[in-house]
């Protein structure tokens, strides 16, 4: 009879080969979660979800950029922010009279002695180049909303020098086009966007052509916005 065969007795090299590859695979395990937690791909999916969206609110009159057109007044900075109501488009070109909104009866048409009518300027002096940007205000003064065309048709600005008209916005307009708001009791509104003036004298025969620069000194800005003027002009200077 032959005796059991002796089992070999691993070296000790064997022993760290398997010590090493128990480390690897618990590194390799640790990696992995620590992998997961870090992408997180549950929050990549809640992301990809579709979120709503706000509908973004309608301007009651968009703004011309037409040199000359003038832009409808909408509520300023500051009256937005504390939650002045934008104007109420009433009528407009397209001969709709809106008699009523939303079941409530009609407002009177806006007087001067309902609204007050300012020329806005965005500085009182001017540096050589530097081109002076104009702009309406309006203020209800009642208690009561009334009726007031915005559109280009109805605004006028002229930029005089002592008595002497230098330029008018009615010069060289284009298409001009009426817009009835409902101003609202206690409302502040302004030009969407000022109306640049390019320091030259306009007249209805140089639209096209050349036109003689401003010479530098004191100028007056009146305004009017449907039928109503400004009180008084805004002045500045040109250098």
């Amino acid at each position: 009879m032959t005796s059991p065969t002796r089992r070999r007795k691993p070296t000790p090299a064997v022993y760290r080969r398997r010590r090493l590859a128990v480390v690897l695979l618990a590194l390799l395990i640790v990696g992995g979660i620590v992998a997961v937690v870090a992408w997180q791909p549950w929050r990549a999916w809640a992301d990809a979800a579709p979120q709503p969206t706000a509908g973004a609110p309608a301007s009651a009159s968009p703004a011309s950029t037409s040199p000359g057109a003038g832009s409808s007044p909408t509520p300023s900075g500051s009256a937005a922010a504390s939650g002045t109501p934008t104007p109420r488009v009433t009528s407009s070109a397209d001969g709709d009279t809106g008699a009523e909104h939303d079941g409530e009866p009609a407002a009177a048409p806006c007087t001067t002695g309902d609204v007050t009518v300012s020329a806005v300027v965005d500085k009182s002096s001017y540096g050589t180049g530097e081109l002076p940007q104009l702009s309406i205000r309006l203020v209800n003064d009642t208690d009561l909303p009334c009726l007031i065309n915005v559109g280009t048709a109805a605004q006028t600005f002229e930029i005089t020098s002592g008595s002497d008209t230098w330029w008018r916005s009615t010069d060289c307009q284009t298409e001009p086009s009426d817009q009835v708001v409902t101003l609202d009791a206690g409302q502040t509104v302004t030009s969407a966007a000022p109306i640049v003036w390019d320091r030259t004298r306009s007249s209805v025969d140089t639209c096209d052509g050349d036109r003689q620069k401003a010479l530098p000194g004191w100028y007056n800005l009146a305004v009017s916005i449907g039928g109503i003027g400004s009180v008084e002009p805004a002045s500045f200077t040109i250098r």
